[in-house]
């Protein structure tokens, strides 16, 4: 069967625009489901469950029973000043799709239209999860999942368009592919005094300093080279004024890692590191490490399913080796309920290549029906269908 005729390109293409002209933060997304629930009304038959206030999950039964396949769309978007000037420019001051959650939504969108025509060929049931607040820990898969909504899932798919990868490439790998994604804060309590004094003070600008360059010790001392980890110190605030050493310093980072020993590791250094360089000054901290999204690890056998199910569904599409990144997805809560795939969809405009989270940030509206092909193909294949 070919998918591409099921497509609708003209929809996808005003499906997307609208998206990018109305963006709306994570767990503030309230116009975009509204207008995703208005969409989907034009479906006779699809079930629409609102587990939680900004996400979505619609249900399309087949015509014959069967597996349970999970569709996974993020729909929210970023707190940036778009720079682009396009027709369908942001009409939402401050806020832009600067990562390409509208491309995904709109693609899920018409993935559920392809698969709606051939409704009476599917055997079993497709769920499409118009997913809130990726972009915003907790995330908004943890409620979607914690709803029960998803316990039937035998297997789930996601995808990201990336500007760095040329239009026309599809992405795959098995094992890690995003990381453990955290943070810590420490607050340091030094003795303040008179910058002509520094004597009388525990200084905690000076104490601070030796901290973050013992953090940047922490992967290149304690983590094997075959393990992948990143710790990045963003945030060191200290004093008010040229003469005066401060009582405290605030010190903010993230840590990365994908395997579990190494993610409790830097945890514990991190607090080590700061609690004995404290200590050995005479002054206190207080540590806290933030635990957030989990690695997203894509299962092997997806992976060797959609290796020949990309050549079969898109012959002019070549797949790449998508190498593991450090960057945070909430997809992994997915993988809890049951295997998940996660794939890239190469989406790179001609010219300059803003990356994700860039006020000039553009996708090529070619590879919407590239990435809309995938998810339904992805479903027929799990449900049996002729892909």
């Amino acid at each position: 069967m070919d998918i591409l005729k099921l497509i609708n390109n003209d929809n996808l293409l005003k499906w997307r625009r609208h998206f990018h002209m109305h963006p709306e933060v994570g767990f503030k997304e309230f116009e975009t489901t509204a207008y995703i629930a208005q969409q989907i009304a034009a479906f006779d038959g699809i079930e629409v469950f609102r587990p939680t206030e900004t996400g979505l999950i619609a249900v399309l039964h087949g015509g014959k029973p069967g597996r349970v396949v999970g569709l996974r769309a993020d729909i929210d978007a970023l707190p940036l000043t778009e720079e682009v000037d396009v027709p369908f420019k942001s009409q939402n001051p401050g806020v832009m799709h600067a990562c390409g959650h509208d491309c995904h939504a709109a693609m899920l969108l018409g993935a559920m239209e392809a698969l709606y025509k051939i409704k009476d060929e599917l055997c079993g049931t497709v769920k499409f999860i118009f997913q809130h607040a990726e972009e915003v820990f907790p995330g908004g898969a943890v409620g979607l999942v914690a709803s029960g909504l998803l316990d039937d899932v035998e297997a789930f798919y996601g995808c990201h368009v990336g500007a760095e990868s040329a239009c026309g490439t599809v992405g795959l790998a098995h094992g890690p592919l995003y990381a453990n994604a955290d943070s810590f804060e420490i607050d340091i309590q030094g003795r303040g005094a008179h910058a002509a004094s520094p004597y009388l003070a525990i200084d905690p600008l000076l104490i601070g300093t030796e901290i973050v360059q013992a953090l940047n010790f922490i992967v290149s001392r304690y983590v094997a080279p075959h393990d992948s980890a990143v710790v990045s110190v963003t945030v060191f605030q200290a004093g008010t004024a040229h003469n005066i050493i401060p009582d405290t310093a605030f010190i903010k980072g993230t840590a990365r890692s994908f395997a579990d020993d190494v993610r409790d590791l830097i945890e514990r250094r991190i607090n080590e590191v700061a609690q004995s360089i404290c200590a050995a000054y005479g002054a206190t901290c207080d540590v806290r490490y933030l635990r957030g999204y989990h690695s997203v690890i894509n299962d092997e056998g997806l992976y060797h399913m959609l290796n020949e199910l990309v050549p079969k569904t898109l012959p002019d599409v070549i797949i790449e080796w998508l190498e593991a990144r450090m960057g945070g997805e909430d997809f992994s809560e997915y993988a809890n309920v049951a295997p998940a795939f996660f794939s890239r969809i190469g989406a790179a405009p001609n010219g300059t290549k803003p990356l994700a989270h860039h006020p000039k940030f553009m996708v090529n509206e070619d590879a919407l029906p590239i990435g809309c092909a995938l998810y339904a193909a992805f479903a027929m294949q799990i449900l049996g269908a002729n892909a």
